[in-house]
Order: structure tokens, then sequence, then C-alpha cells
């Protein structure tokens, strides 16, 4: 029976890995920080769960124990995690780290996380160039963590993925239209609504974890959805989903926090995925395929049947100023006054 470890595994990438491997036939051992974030289904099917920190050495140490066939880092953000993940994936027959688009920059060097966004001349492959390595952003760090990795000669497959949707997210942006849906509002504001910022769903991304352990090689791969949804599409996939029907405000612009959503990008950013395609790669299923995973979690997650620690991330700073109901209404009424 081949085995995987997948490091924070309980997570959506881990969980969607975990869940494809074990229906597989294999032995999945997942690690994180706490046993209550392993769905039930995981445990039922044999996945094994090791309280161990990212940076905990002798807990991941001792999680991979002689070795497995397949390794995945969901939690690698820089040189120094890399250089960890390296003393284990020397015991693994393949090693996937998790990546990400941020990693990409445009001609005039600006990337996902700059003030001014890119502006890529088309899909985005693998040989785009990227911002430099370095500890002084997201993106720095991960492009110093693959340098590592791949640097090392061992067959290393890097994933870049983009804006992740799957249960268990720890940022489900669909909880912006979800929550709306939840508390029946008669309106969605939507700021440019035509935006274009690639998705990646944790089953398409699992998919392709899949192969890189059936073809272990030193490799980039990019990882995303076989469409790419507009951010009105993704408002429209998941009211019509969940039954309900609103009006569409489209704005060019957001008017303070009014239309603001995750999605937002001035300039379309899609990934080429024709390198893990060449490779064998299959996708599980478009955004609308594929989202409703992480839509019936989140409707569960509000009902209270996940645990205070998800609503906890669902209040967070990330999502109050894109539900700011009453800056909506306010702006709903003058607009209805003019």
């Amino acid at each position: 029976m081949p085995r995987a470890l997948i490091l924070g595994g309980t997570g959506s990438t881990g969980r969607a890995t975990a869940r494809l491997l074990l229906s597989a036939g294999w032995e999945v051992s997942l690690t994180g920080r706490d046993a209550a974030r392993v769905p039930a289904d995981i445990t039922a099917a044999g996945g094994r769960f090791t309280a161990a920190d990212r940076a905990d050495v002798g807990g991941l140490a001792e999680a991979l124990g002689d070795g497995a066939d397949l390794l995945v880092d969901c939690l690698c953000y820089g040189a120094g995690d890399a250089t960890v993940l390296l003393a284990l994936a020397r015991q693994a027959a393949s090693t996937v780290m998790i990546s990400g688009k941020a990693v990409y920059a445009d001609a005039a060097g600006r990337h996902a996380n700059s003030a001014v966004k890119p502006r890529f001349d088309g899909p985005v492959s693998e040989t785009q160039p990227t911002v430099p390595p370095g500890d002084d952003g997201y993106g720095e760090g991960k492009v110093a963590a693959e340098h590592v990795l791949l640097d090392s000669g061992l067959p290393v497959t890097v994933i870049r993925p983009g804006l992740i949707h799957g249960d268990g997210a720890r940022m489900p942006r669909e909880w912006v239209f979800v929550k709306r849906v939840l508390d029946r509002r008669p309106r969605i504001f939507l700021a440019r609504p035509d935006a274009v910022n690639q998705t990646t769903a944790a089953a398409n991304l699992a998919a392709l974890i899949q192969l890189a352990a059936a073809k272990p090689g030193r490799r980039i791969l990019n990882a995303a959805d076989p469409d790419a949804p507009t951010a009105l599409e993704i408002a429209r996939t998941i009211a019509r989903y969940l039954g309900h029907s609103w009006d569409e405000v489209l704005l060019d612009e957001p008017a303070g926090p009014v239309g603001r959503h995750p999605w937002e990008a001035p300039y379309p950013v899609v990934l080429e995925t024709t390198a893990g395609a060449s490779l064998g790669y299959e996708p599980a299923g478009d955004y609308a395929t594929t989202v409703t995973g992480e839509v019936d979690w989140l409707v569960r997650a509000a009902a209270g049947a996940e645990g205070p620690r998800v609503i906890g991330d669902l209040d967070g700073d990330f999502f109050w100023p894109m539900l700011d109901y009453a800056a909506e209404d306010r702006y709903a009424a003058g607009s209805a006054c003019g």
C-alpha cells in the first residue's frame, strides 16, 4: 500500500488530497495543530492525524517515520521552511510543494501583491518571470522556497495554483456571497463584475498532486480550474446553487466598501495548464461543479456545525469590509434619491 504524508493536511488542499488518495487505496497521514479540523469522513476512511506544528522538525520527522511514497507540503512559505522540507524529502519518492500564482510578475515587475496590479499579455505559463526570491513578501518567500527545493536535484514538483476554493479553506472567498444568501440580501453589489482572477478547486489541485505521485520529477506546474469564471459568474453560480435570487448592481469601481469582492483584478489573470495536461492531468471538474463542497461546508459552518474556529475565521478582518451592509443600504438609498 503506497503511503502519503501531508504537512498542513487539515486545510482545503490537504483534505481534498487525502480524500482522493484514500479512495485510491493509499495510506494517508496528515499533520496539523488541531485534530478537530480533520473531517470525520477522512478519519473513517483511514486517514491518520499527527499533531505537529510546521516548525516542529522532530514532530514532522516522527510523522514521516521510515519514509513515504508521496510527501506534500501545504505550508511552505520561505527558504527556511524549504530547508526543513528537504530533510524529509530525501526519504520520499515524490515531493510536492504548494506555491502560488502570486510568484508571477509582468513585464514591468508588477505582481499580485504590488500596489499596482500586474497586466499579463495572456494566459500565464510556468515560464513567466517571477518576483525575486527573498523574505519581504508572500511571493518572494514562495520563490525562495521553490529555489531551495528545485536546486536540490530531488524529485520535487512545485505546484502554483490560483485562488484555491474547497471545504476547510482558511480564507473561503465565496463566503462573501454565501453569507449574503443566508442573510437573504435583496441585492448584490459588484465592482468590476467582469474581473477574472484564476480560481483553483482543491479537488483539481489534488488530482495534479496524485499525478505528481505517479510520475515523480523535478518540475513546476500550474494548477487551475479548466474555466476562469468572472466575479459575476461566481456570484451567480453560488446564488443559483443555494436557490436565491437578487438584484445585481454592477459598478465600474468600488464605492468605498460597496462592491468590493475577493476576485477584484483590473486585468485578467488566467493560468495556462498545458504542462500538466501533457503529463496526463485531467481536472476533477469546472468551477461550478467543484465549488459546491465549499458552499455546503460554509452553510454548515454558519449553522454552527463546524466549530467556533471556522466562524472566527469568517468574522475576520479580511471579510468584514466586503460585507458592510449598512454602507450598501446607504448607497442604495442615495441612488434611489438621485
